[in-house]
């Protein structure tokens, strides 16, 4: 969204775009939600819920902040894993600011390549340590000595993004380092998501949080069809759940169809508490082998890469 002159007299503002990067599970999404106050991206235990690039946005007084969340940044085979981490690098190119999400309760040797790509943005960058709710406050400081070398963070903030204990010196961090400027979406905007993949994703977070093993990766939801009726204060949805294997639709079913009952009721109650209206979902399933692996397929299950929305 191109920005507005700001007319004369008006108090300066003050807005810009964050990407939130990190490996898998470090709880990116967690932190996104929290300082917002709402849910924008959603969450699971499980690694790599995030699929593609969430906006977030959060407006106070004279600023803007655009928070980006993004994929974790993983070693990617299937085309699939490719274009969830380029869209993860791709943002950030187009952003103002770096916020660099750490798991201080796993330190993998993958945490290297996440500095070295930071390093070559070149672009000013905030090293959030988070879940130090885990780990002994003796462990702390010394994180926090050993980063403050390796490279020149404009902060270094513990945090607990669960607890949402330091998130407010995250967001007072991010403020300093905004450039000045009018805001890019009107103040009571807090995500960029259409509705139909706010939909959509609520579905698959209830699969990520209910299916075990490779079940929830090889699942992902495409809305067939989206309607409102005010008069009603209704929206109908209908969804279809496509997964890889055939096998597969058993366990997304489940005997006597419980587990796409439960999977629809939990998705349905969270969508009309989200969004203030009755909602009536009908979930189909179906299998199409080896979606992830090629662009056509990932075009017909309406991967958001591709999907016009």
């Amino acid at each position: 969204m191109e920005k507005e002159a700001r007319k004369e007299g008006e108090p300066k503002t003050k807005a810009g775009f964050v990407a939130i990067i990190g490996l898998p599970n470090v709880g990116k999404s967690t932190l996104l939600n929290q300082i917002i106050g709402t849910k924008v991206s959603i969450v699971s235990p499980k690694p790599q819920t995030t699929w593609f690039n969430v906006k977030g946005v959060l407006t106070r007084n004279n600023c803007q902040i655009i928070f980006v969340d993004t994929p974790g940044i993983h070693d990617a085979k299937s085309l699939f894993n490719q274009l969830m981490v380029e869209s993860a690098l791709k943002a950030l190119q187009e952003v103002d600011i770096v916020l660099w999400v750490m798991d201080v309760t796993h330190r993998p040797k993958e945490e290297e390549k996440i500095l070295e790509i930071i390093k070559k943005t070149n672009k000013p960058t905030i090293l959030v340590l988070n879940k130090i709710d885990l780990i002994k406050k003796s462990e702390l400081l010394p994180l926090i000595d050993y980063f403050s070398k390796l490279h020149e963070f404009q902060a270094i903030i513990p945090i607990s993004a669960l607890k949402r204990d330091g998130l407010e010196l995250v967001v007072e961090e991010i403020i300093k380092l905004l450039p000045e400027g009018p805001f890019y979406y009107d103040p009571s905007q807090i995500t960029d998501l259409p509705l139909r993949l706010l939909i959509a994703e609520i579905i698959r977070e209830k699969i990520f949080l209910n299916t075990y093993q490779e079940v929830p990766y090889s699942a992902t939801v495409k809305l067939e069809e989206l309607r409102e009726e005010p008069e009603k204060n209704l929206i109908f949805v209908q969804a279809t759940i496509f997964i890889e294997r055939e096998s597969q639709k058993g366990i997304i079913i489940g005997k006597g169809g419980r587990m796409l009952k439960k999977i629809g009721t939990l998705a349905r109650e969270e969508l009309e508490f989200l969004l203030g209206k009755k909602v009536y979902l009908e979930l189909w399933v179906k299998s199409l082998k080896g979606w992830k692996e090629s662009e056509t397929s990932l075009k017909k299950v309406g991967f958001p890469v591709f999907e016009k929305v």
